[in-house]
């Protein structure tokens, strides 16, 4: 008797650790795929913007004294981010790109004749739009990271997703003056 109760309490114990585990990957698994849904939202408007970056380099080449280095990293920004292949190596570009429209539009401020051009006045409304898009969007994302990067860190989950070398994700960051690109009265 108090063998079968041993036996039955020890199947007991290892279906509910199963079962634990169980619990426990999928709901790492489902934060993971917040992450990645959060993402491939946000990446639509992100590859809208990377590929307004030709014209605005066009139209503000065309104006005189531009900032040849600005232009450059920008372009060689688009480019790493085209090829770029996981999310962590996107969101590292997509940060150093808004730091470098930052500048390049803190310069365009200098220049009242690109100022007062129609296409770079089109360009900058175009991306202050979609920087907008990006804003809302990005909050859901940063949101969905959080909860990912919590739920890995999380005993006993903890155990579970270092086994599976799930690594923390990191957030998309703009601070708020980078993501206005107002230098013109619309």
């Amino acid at each position: 008797m108090n063998t079968l109760f041993a036996l039955l309490l020890l199947i007991f114990v290892l279906l509910g650790g199963v079962g634990m585990l169980i619990s426990i990957y999928n709901r790492i698994v489902m934060l993971r795929h917040h992450v990645d849904k959060a993402f491939a939202n946000i990446e639509v408007l992100l590859k809208q913007r990377v590929d307004e970056l030709p014209e605005l380099v066009k139209v503000v080449k065309a104006s005189a004294g531009y900032e040849q280095q600005t232009l450059q990293q920008l372009t060689e920004l688009r480019t790493a981010f085209m090829n770029a292949g996981t999310q962590e190596e996107k969101i590292t570009l997509v940060n150093r790109m808004d730091g470098a429209l930052k500048s390049l539009f803190a310069v365009a401020e200098n220049y009242p004749d690109l100022k007062a051009s129609r296409a770079y006045q089109q360009l900058q409304r175009r991306i202050s739009q979609l920087e907008d898009n990006i804003a809302d969007r990005r909050e859901f994302f940063n949101e969905s990271v959080t909860l990912y990067n919590v739920g890995i860190n999380e005993f006993p989950n903890l155990i579970l997703a270092r086994l599976l070398r799930y690594q923390p994700k990191p957030l998309l960051q703009f601070a708020p003056e980078e993501t206005r690109y107002t230098g013109i009265s619309l």
